[in-house]
């Protein structure tokens, strides 16, 4: 079950997605430095428009994918506050594939496969779940945060 995952914040700290219970979440793994970067706007817009109804937003930056994340957790933090306004919740830098993946990861492809079967293709895959902690959806990179709002209302 996703609640039974601890991250570490981009400031370091352990957060229990158990803290997420009753909400609706739209899991991210982001780059600072990727074509579909942008889409932090959109999905700024869908936080601010939904969270007041239970979505919470958690943004997971990764380098794995032609290093388009580089910097450290407070300069990923920064550029996605100044260029984009994102309030909403920021993690640490984490790797979605691989020997060195982080278990939520493997957790998410386990109940989503994808395009690529289990393999993230590239930056901002989506994965949406419910209230229960449920994987309802996968979304690839190209899907837009604003093509999954119908998704995300049904959930809330």
């Amino acid at each position: 079950m996703i609640y039974n995952f601890t991250m570490k914040d981009a400031q370091g700290n352990k957060v229990s997605l158990s803290d997420y219970g009753g909400k609706v979440l739209l899991i991210v793994n982001t780059a600072t430095g990727c074509g579909f970067t942008p889409q932090y706007e959109g999905l700024e817009e869908l936080y601010k428009n939904y969270r007041e109804q239970g979505l919470e937003i958690l943004d997971f930056p990764c380098n794995q994918f032609g290093a388009q994340a580089p910097g450290s957790n407070e300069e990923i933090v920064s550029f996605c506050k100044l260029n984009y306004g994102v309030s909403f919740k920021q993690f640490a830098k984490i790797e979605v594939n691989g020997e060195n993946e982080a278990p939520l990861y493997t957790y998410l492809k386990s109940q989503k496969g994808g395009f690529m079967g289990k393999k993230i293709k590239w930056n901002f895959t989506k994965f949406l779940v419910d209230r229960e902690g449920n994987v309802v959806d996968r979304f690839a990179p190209t899907v837009t945060p604003e093509k999954l709002e119908k998704s995300i209302k049904d959930l809330l």
